[in-house]
């Protein structure tokens, strides 16, 4: 289906022409990173709407759905930024039913969605399979992390300019008004460097015109 043209629609046409000149062939995975829910979500539905507008086979994800249960999460300890950081995701999941079968092509199937993190329970399997040519979007946070970061052809890192403050000198640390998660959020940036692992780092300050940002590596 046509997608009305917008600058949102144009920006995110003109980044699926990069990612597929470059991986539109063969079974390809876009990771979108970011500390913003809601636009981080927002941004890889619209992108996978683009894949589909070209009638390019597309599958989305979200990291959300394969979180430890929160019996698991306690194993490791009180919750704390460490242990969000750290556990609060099941890696070995995700790759095992959903990134390695996916990758690996031909009628191996694969699974979009395992746990249900608001009903704190597994979610009854559906295995999907795709043709040789297909892209998965998945999108969540931390997704620059080591362990994973070699596992997606192509990452994005969709910031806010609530990043810009919370992150930034004299941010929310600095005054006492932070959350177990945004120190997470900061320990992840701190470790990983995201916005330098990514391929793309795109700001949606104004999610109706996003803009691309490029570091000065002077």
């Amino acid at each position: 289906m046509k997608l009305a043209s917008t600058p949102r629609i144009e920006f995110l046409r003109e980044l699926a022409t990069e990612i597929l000149g470059v991986y539109g062939l063969g079974r390809t995975v876009v990771a979108i990173d970011g500390t913003d829910v809601a636009e981080r979500a927002a941004f890889a539905d619209d992108l996978a709407a683009v894949f589909d507008e070209r009638e390019h086979p597309v599958f989305s994800a979200s990291l959300r759905d394969f979180r430890r249960s929160r019996a698991e999460q306690e194993r490791f300890g009180p919750e704390s930024p460490e242990r969000l950081l750290r556990h609060l995701y099941d890696f070995s999941l995700l790759r095992r039913v959903l990134l390695d079968p996916f990758r690996l092509g031909g009628s191996t199937g694969f699974v979009t969605r395992a746990f249900d993190a608001d009903r704190d329970a597994w979610i009854q399997p559906t295995w999907l399979t795709g043709p040789s040519d297909a892209t998965l979007i998945l999108d969540g946070e931390y997704l620059n992390r080591k362990e994973l970061r070699d596992l997606w052809s192509y990452s994005v890192m969709v910031e806010t300019e609530a990043d810009a403050v919370r992150f930034g000198p004299g941010g929310a640390e600095d005054t006492g008004m932070v959350t177990e998660h945004e120190v997470a959020d900061r320990l992840y940036r701190g470790e990983v460097r995201p916005r330098s692992r990514a391929t793309a780092i795109v700001d949606v300050s104004n999610p109706a015109d996003p803009r691309r940002v490029f570091l000065d590596s002077c």
